[in-house]
């Protein structure tokens, strides 16, 4: 199992996201037991190009420093929703059978990473509170959350649990 840290970069991490607290606090119990427990943890980071200004060089791209990674974690960088758009990302995870999925938006990367993951054969969780979003023109972030997270990815893309459940899964008593 890895665990998989998407696009938690200073730009987009703050108090605009639905459960924001929740979201943050659950995300680093899971790094700290997956470093616990040398499961390997892995960053993802956006980049919108140069000139977008969340791009390399800019603060807003930097990872949030909340969940910063140790030295000699593994960063990868993508260029598109999914983070399987990177090719030395996707290469690097073969041969992997599972991997835990956390970070930033719910409803633009993680779910692009979710389904692109289901589609090459890997068990994919999805602890709770542990992905979030901004509202949008056409539902708020809770709503956005509750629809990919109880509706869109159980019991089709992924196994959705509880950060407990994920916390035991990551410490191999599940």
């Amino acid at each position: 199992m890895k665990l998989l840290v998407i696009d938690i970069q200073k730009g987009i991490t703050d108090e605009r996201l639905y459960n924001f607290e929740h979201f943050i606090q659950n995300t680093v119990r899971l790094i700290n037991a997956a470093r616990q427990n040398n499961v390997e943890v892995i960053y993802v980071q956006h980049d919108d190009g140069e000139g977008s200004g969340f791009s390399v060089g800019d603060e807003d791209f930097e990872i949030a420093s909340q969940v910063t990674p140790l030295e000699g974690e593994k960063i990868f960088i993508k260029t598109i929703n999914s983070c399987f758009g990177n090719k030395e990302l996707t290469e690097y995870l073969n041969g992997e059978d599972t991997l835990m999925i956390v970070g930033l938006q719910t409803n633009f990367c993680i779910d692009a990473s979710v389904k692109s993951a289901f589609e090459r054969g890997f068990n994919v969780i999805i602890p709770a509170e542990t992905n979030s979003t901004f509202s949008n023109d056409y539902m708020d972030g809770e709503t956005t959350y509750k629809y990919y997270n109880e509706m869109m990815w159980p019991k089709r893309f992924a196994k959705c649990i509880s950060v407990d459940e994920a916390i035991e899964m990551l410490n191999g008593k599940m």
